[in-house]
């Protein structure tokens, strides 16, 4: 965790109900533990963990389409392509935010959306406590939907520059992949268990208690 990075107005403000919760919890006789990642960290161990995925679809466009391949695109047709990516990257937050807003208590008055601009990386944060599952699924969902699946369509499609519109922002999904990762490595220490996003970092912290 980066504790040396001045926090900005809106990561204050989450780490003061971030606080409060923790304080909740502890009184309910749940102990917390960290799985996070600083901003920085993220953005190396993500690429690191993706790039057997990313091999594997790029391989896969080949085979499948080695005896039909067509690159003829224009300056216009990569335009298109920049646009889509910035489009498609806002989408993936907001499916972030519908998933976990569909399972949080108090829905999408705990969903919050920004920019850490430092990194250019736009997140999606929940200030509600989920289960591992219902992180898990949130955590997915927005790689599944705007990566992997219409990255295979655009393979049988052989249209090169939509896969390749897809096959970056399945390692736009190496975050999310990471602290999945992070969660499912994690031992458990009690019966009941709940995950939180963590206010400033990427990943989340558990709570934990016996009974």
């Amino acid at each position: 965790m980066d504790n040396n990075r001045q926090l900005t107005p809106a990561e204050q403000r989450r780490k003061e109900v971030f606080d409060a919760k923790c304080e909740e919890m502890y009184e309910k006789g749940y102990t917390k533990s960290d799985l996070t990642f600083s901003v920085t960290k993220a953005n190396m161990y993500a690429v690191i963990i993706m790039l057997p995925f990313l091999i594997g679809f790029m391989v896969w466009f080949f085979v499948v389409n080695l005896n039909r391949l067509s690159f003829h695109y224009g300056l216009i047709d990569f335009l298109i392509l920049i646009v889509c990516m910035v489009l498609l990257t806002i989408i993936h937050e907001l499916i972030h935010g519908i998933t976990w807003a569909a399972f949080a208590n108090r829905h999408f008055k705990s969903i919050e959306f920004g920019v850490v601009w430092k990194m250019l990386t736009p997140y999606c944060t929940c200030s509600d406590t989920l289960t591992k599952l219902q992180y898990i699924i949130g955590a997915a969902m927005p790689t599944i939907i705007v990566g992997i699946i219409p990255a295979i369509i655009a393979i049988y499609c052989n249209h090169f520059l939509l896969f390749l519109v897809f096959w970056v922002l399945i390692a736009g999904g190496g975050g999310d992949a990471l602290i999945i990762l992070k969660i499912l490595q994690h031992r458990s220490k009690g019966k009941e268990c709940v995950y939180l996003d963590h206010p400033y970092e990427c990943g989340v912290v558990v709570f934990e208690k016996d009974s």
